[in-house]
């Protein structure tokens, strides 16, 4: 047999062993999608997932149902896609908590966030406010830095818990600022808001989907936004940058959208666009920004950039502060 022949067999034999794999590419999906959201049912998190997957599952012609796996800090939602299968159909949202400071605040995961994720792309952010109660004896952000550095701890500053975007800004915005507040955390940011409205609590760090009715009204009134731009439902809110001099300072709670690693190409690609598609869509954009969510946009090139600039911005806080959930 020639060395021609035995090659053009070969490369037939290939062919026809890639055949099976190509009508199942090509159905993709021909059921229903798993989203998994690692928080409760009703929160922020939740409802921007059922957003968004209503919308997803338009364009993909599929249901996309919502799995809620609350607890431990993403921690059980993140495990429970880093062993589902990678076939297309378990999606997750993964935030910077999932995928940046748990890294830190766990001497062990039950998943890896380099090795068990593939990101898909990004969602939103959540801006977070400097905010007081109406009551409160600081009126600017001016007024509190004075009067934490005549008195170094003695101001309470809630947020939903330890380790969360709101207590890492916090924690990051006192260092530069040169300030000690009293932290005090909260299992949620509802019941730090309940006691904030009281003036049981003087102040919190307090994302915009949480209080934005608050904010609007002036129930709660914001000293500074942790954005690095004023926010357009709010512009008379100043930054922390131009309102404490922290220049360079933003910090916010982010989401986007993260599949199993081995995930194909392919599956992740259609993934990617759909979800671009969703997220340039005006009436869900509308949407988010009634709720307070600001919405991101890029693929899993920016997404990955987002994590490296995440990760050299709030590891190295964690542990200087050894900032532990242990």
């Amino acid at each position: 047999m020639s060395r021609f022949t035995l090659r053009r067999r070969a490369l037939l034999g290939a062919g026809l062993a890639a055949l099976p794999l190509a009508p199942a590419l090509a159905a993709y999906p021909d059921r229903s999608l798993r989203w998994i959201v690692a928080y409760a049912a009703g929160g922020g998190t939740d409802t921007l997932a059922r957003l968004v997957g209503a919308s997803l599952s338009q364009r993909l012609g599929q249901p996309v149902v919502i799995e809620n796996r609350p607890g431990a800090a993403t921690n059980i939602g993140a495990e429970a896609v880093a062993k589902s299968s990678p076939d297309g159909y378990t999606v997750f949202t993964a935030d910077n908590g999932t995928l940046v400071f748990n890294t830190a605040l766990f001497k062990r995961l039950p998943y890896d966030p380099v090795r068990d994720f593939r990101p898909v792309g990004l969602m939103a952010r959540f801006p977070l406010f400097l905010a007081v109660g109406e009551k409160a004896p600081a009126g600017t952000a001016q007024e509190l830095l004075t009067r934490a550095k005549a008195a170094p701890g003695s101001i309470d500053c809630a947020t939903p818990g330890i380790g969360s975007p709101h207590h890492l800004a916090m924690e990051r915005m006192s260092r530069e600022a040169g300030i000690k507040l009293n932290h005090v955390p909260y299992r949620g940011a509802a019941p730090a808001l309940n006691d904030l409205l009281a003036g049981t609590i003087p102040m919190m760090v307090l994302d915009y989907p949480s209080g934005a009715e608050y904010l609007r009204t002036g129930r709660v009134k914001a000293l500074a936004v942790l954005s690095a731009a004023p926010l357009d439902d709010l512009p008379a809110v100043p930054t922390v940058q131009a309102s404490m001099g922290l220049r360079g300072f933003e910090a916010y709670a982010w989401q986007g959208m993260v599949v199993p690693k081995a995930t194909p190409d392919a599956l992740v690609d259609q993934l990617t666009r759909e979800l671009a598609a969703t997220m340039r869509d005006p009436a869900v954009r509308a949407r988010m920004q009634q709720i307070g969510l600001e919405t991101l946009t890029g693929g899993p090139a920016e997404f990955e950039a987002l994590l490296e600039r995440e990760r050299a911005t709030w590891l190295p806080l964690i542990r200087d502060l050894n900032i532990t959930l242990d």
